[in-house]
């Protein structure tokens, strides 16, 4: 089985120049913990819930900081036409929950949790 026929297919994204407050808004309205930051068309990193309240409050940021400031800009990924039982046992290796699922052109297409790939 491929990761396209699991992932979740309608992923908001941040922007990296929205504030830590738009950002965590949107992960409330989804009950997401996790969002990708993508800049014109290109995935350019994630940001979590946990860089909001460690990098940003923690860390005197606020909720103005803005996402840029806050998330992680090296980003492991798969690609959708990737077997699933590879991106699984990659997910376990790197001690990861979620990955952003990309196509060939590098194009953000979904994103895939532990819990979709251990279902499928």
């Amino acid at each position: 089985m491929r990761v396209s026929e699991c992932m979740t297919r309608d992923v908001r994204m941040a922007n990296p120049d929205e504030t830590a407050a738009q950002a965590a808004t949107k992960m409330a309205e989804l009950d997401a913990g996790i969002l990708p930051v993508s800049e014109n068309d290109r995935l350019v990193g994630m940001i979590t819930d946990r860089d909001i309240a460690i990098r940003g409050v923690a860390m005197n940021g606020g909720p103005d900081a803005k996402v840029r400031d806050l998330m992680s800009s090296e980003v492991l990924y798969c690609f959708d036409d990737e077997d699933v039982d590879d991106v699984l046992r990659n997910m376990s290796e790197q001690q990861i929950r979620r990955l952003p699922v990309l196509d060939r052109n590098k194009r953000l297409v979904g994103i895939v949790s532990l819990t979709d790939l251990a279902c499928s």
